[in-house]
């Protein structure tokens, strides 16, 4: 077997406004058709891969958020084109941001429900591509 790509990440939120507010309004994601699936949610797509938000029923235990704002906790992360423009987008929102600088690209934020979301804009010294020599790419 070999994985060809990834092709969603599930979160869970407590209602689909609040996945309409931040992941549509604030980041800018569209949704995507969804099945019916008995429980509210909503898709994104978001570059190659979906995001799948679920609303999950009450009672139903879906694990634990993690207590701060940090990089090593849980995550997932999206592509970003231009770090201070996103980072001033969500200074203005009065999101709580965790900012590694320009020169790393990285911004650590948490959606509505908590969940850790990571804003990267590739091209800083973390993430970069090597080529099959191990040589990093511009």
């Amino acid at each position: 077997m070999q994985v060809e790509g990834a092709h969603h990440v599930s979160i869970n939120l407590a209602s689909v406004e609040d996945a309409e507010r931040f992941y549509e309004k604030l980041l800018g994601l569209h949704p995507i058709e969804r099945p019916d699936f008995g429980i509210p949610g909503v898709w994104y797509q978001a570059g190659s891969i979906q995001l799948h938000v679920i609303v999950p029923p009450a009672g139903v235990e879906v694990g634990t958020r993690a207590p701060s704002l940090n990089p090593v906790a849980s995550h997932i992360a999206f592509e970003i084109r231009d770090y201070e423009a996103a980072r001033e987008a969500l200074e203005r929102e009065g999101v709580e941001i965790l900012g590694l600088g320009a020169e790393v690209g990285q911004l650590f934020v948490r959606d509505p429900g908590g969940n850790i979301v990571e804003l990267i804009q590739p091209g800083g010294r973390l993430g970069r591509k090597r080529d099959a020599s191990g040589t990093f790419l511009p």
